[in-house]
């Protein structure tokens, strides 16, 4: 049986959705009105439904994200806009707040978000045992403990593998929350991890100042989708739901790709949507908003994780200002040099030359950050919008392609379902036989991964074949062609062609009198043809949602009949502190069935007087040089420990949990 792998896409509105769908998204995540992790990313129900009905035509599901903590005056709205959902036809739901387990529910699944903090088997078992259909991974993961949670649960698991990285543990931070009163865990987070900061040692030195000391690069998992299809993820999640609409394109359409390569040298694996997409542009995930790239904790390693230059995007690297001058209105004109060793001495693809209209973002050697737009080009020699002053040696960036843009704008490509056709004639006439695709394997094997029996013993197919063809009789009168070879390429070429979303091409023509048919009459099958293959589609997927419905029902009931917490892995711990994010009763309750007898109230409620606000592979000691283990042994030794991150009037001290190679913020 074959694997369905997920490309997953994010939306901050229909628009973008769409786009992510006809670039390629297997799935797209996107947020109601209320309750998202971005609060600046909601959208109205009827906007949702109008993306759901887009997205099924090809199969793509729709997953609605309500990945906040709730408050105990808003679970009676949190449990409306799942219903919502459910009317909608959204396909899941991805959650935080464990309260959904204690609502009336209509057959949706429940994805645990990130924001659940699955980091060993033992959560994900947790997770699993509460019903979560499906778990969403921390991003600090390497390939080995992604393997070890594979082995612990049978669920399918996500994970994610391009975009911002949260510098710690994603659902455990609260540094906005401390610093601002604005919750990332309610979707208002201010990242203050992106701030400046100026670190200190206990005696007053300073050893770094006005430096976004906290900001990691972007994540970019492009060369290790073997390794995490290997180690049994078949979810692959592109962040940036707050990201505008080149971005999605332009990610999307690379990891596609990316996807596509291993599917066709692997065919134990297949997409677990319908159609390709045709045309278009050529993506080039560097020249969209990054902060530099990096593979994280893959590996298991530690590697140069921070965003030395800047927390925002600075651009595509396109080397030194050589000389500087300045024309009559005082508008900066410079030359600058590409190094041949690229930046920083490291390997990089040589950009081409600046254009009018072009963003640049400078960093000069004191690391004060300009920006600017180009506005005439002559070879390597630049005139700027901006009166701005900068020295020789400055680094030059292009943060805004105009021509990429352009070509991302004005070349969308197109997302066709390609279908095989084969004209023949019967005893009764002639008639063209269509072949559609299978239906989607992730799907068709959902009660497996589940481990979920039908009441019967066996799986049940609620009379849904693995594939679907169509038989279109054709009642047109027509006569012997006089000449059957002109005829026979006159129906090969009409019916070969795209009809809505369907790209038909005749593979077959099976008749011992060739008809003919005039070429309009031609085109009339072929819109016939898409029309029931449109119909036959729709089948598909309204019984497959029959049959997820029936599998959600039998988990569902398997979890309330259970006869008690499974000790290794359904029990809670005995002490829950304020990391449970527990912030209402029904919460509160679910932890208490498995176990947990002291639940402190979520840090939002009641915020400990001295708390762990952060916990994090990330480790400023190790970015600067300064572990003693990995960087200069005489320096580490010359800290004063503990040290602290200063930011206004605000003071964080940082200890260095060395054993499990974390750093801890404190408030």
């Amino acid at each position: 049986m074959q694997i369905g792998l997920e490309l997953l896409a994010p939306a901050k509105n229909k628009d973008i959705g769409i786009a992510a769908i006809d670039c390629g998204a297997d799935a797209v995540y996107i947020a109601g009105p209320k309750f998202g992790a971005r609060e600046a990313a909601g959208n109205s129900f009827s906007d949702i439904t109008e993306l759901v009905h887009y997205a099924h035509r090809f199969g793509v599901r729709i997953y609605l994200t309500l990945n906040t903590i709730l408050y105990e005056n808003e679970l009676e709205e949190a449990n409306r806009m799942i219903r919502e959902a459910y009317r909608a036809g959204c396909d899941a739901v991805i959650v935080q707040d464990l309260s959904v387990f204690k609502m009336e529910l209509p057959p949706i699944p429940l994805y645990a978000s990130t924001q659940t903090v699955i980091r060993t088997p033992r959560e994900a078992a947790f997770a699993q045992s509460l019903g979560f259909e499906r778990l969403i991974l921390e991003r600090g993961l390497s390939i080995e403990q992604i393997r070890s949670i594979r082995q612990a649960v049978k669920v399918p698991l996500e994970a994610f593998v391009h975009g911002a990285l949260c510098v710690c543990y994603s659902g455990q931070c609260y540094l906005s929350q401390y610093l601002t009163g604005r919750s990332a865990n309610r979707g208002t987070c201010t990242q203050a991890c992106r701030s400046d900061y100026t670190l200190t040692d206990s005696g007053g030195r300073v050893i770094e100042s006005g430096r976004p000391l906290l900001s990691p690069k972007d994540l970019n998992l492009e060369n290790r989708i073997p390794d995490l299809i290997r180690a049994g993820v078949t979810s692959f999640k592109i962040e940036g739901r707050l990201k505008n609409i080149s971005y999605v394109k332009n990610i999307v359409s690379h990891y596609r790709l990316i996807l596509d390569a291993w599917i066709r040298e692997h065919p134990q694996y297949t997409r677990s949507s319908w159609g390709e997409c045709t045309g278009g542009f050529t993506p080039r995930p560097w020249l969209t908003f990054n902060r530099g790239y990096t593979e994280f904790f893959i590996d298991g390693k530690r590697s140069s994780w921070r965003s030395a230059d800047g927390a925002k995007y600075l651009g595509e690297f396109l080397g030194y200002i050589s000389r500087v001058s300045y024309n009559r209105q005082g508008m900066l004109e410079f030359r600058y040099e590409y190094p041949s060793g690229g930046n920083n001495g490291e390997p990089s693809r040589r950009p081409g030359e600046i254009h009018n209209g072009d963003g640049l973002c400078f960093v000069t050697p004191e690391g004060e950050i300009l920006g600017a737009r180009a506005n005439t080009c002559h070879e390597n020699l630049v005139c700027t919008t901006e009166k701005i002053r900068i020295p020789v040696n400055t680094k030059i960036y292009r943060n805004y392609n105009i021509a990429f843009e352009k070509e991302l704008e004005t070349r969308t490509p197109r997302r066709l379902i390609p279908v095989p056709v084969r004209f023949i004639q019967g005893p009764d006439g002639y008639s063209i036989r269509a072949q559609l695709p299978s239906l989607v394997p992730d799907i068709a094997s959902r009660e497996n991964l589940l481990s979920v029996p039908s009441p019967d013993g066996e799986r049940q197919t609620d009379g849904l074949p693995e594939a679907f063809s169509i038989h279109y009789k054709i009642t047109d009168e027509s006569s012997p062609a006089r000449n059957p070879e002109t005829a026979r390429e006159a129906i090969a070429s009409q019916l070969s062609k795209t009809a809505g979303i369907f790209r038909f091409e005749v593979k077959e023509i099976q008749c011992e009198t060739i008809p003919f048919f005039p070429t309009a009459v031609l085109n009339g099958f072929r819109r016939a043809l898409a029309e029931e293959a449109g119909k036959k589609l729709e089948i598909i997927r309204k019984a497959a949602r029959v049959r997820e419905e029936k599998a959600t029902q039998r988990l569902r009931q398997a979890v309330r009949t259970a006869t008690g917490p499974d000790r290794t892995s359904g029990q809670a711990p005995r002490d829950l502190t304020y990391l449970a994010n527990c912030s209402n009763s029904l919460s509160g309750e679910v932890y208490k069935e498995r176990g947990a007898l002291r639940i402190a109230p979520a840090y939002e409620l009641r915020p400990p007087e001295k708390a762990e606000l952060m916990r994090t592979k990330y480790c400023i000691k190790y970015e600067l040089g300064l572990c003693a283990r990995y960087g200069d042994p005489h320096k580490a030794g010359n800290l004063r420990e503990p040290l602290f991150l200063l930011n206004g009037k605000n003071r964080l001290e940082l200890k260095f949990d060395c054993r499990n190679c974390e750093m801890i913020i404190i408030g």
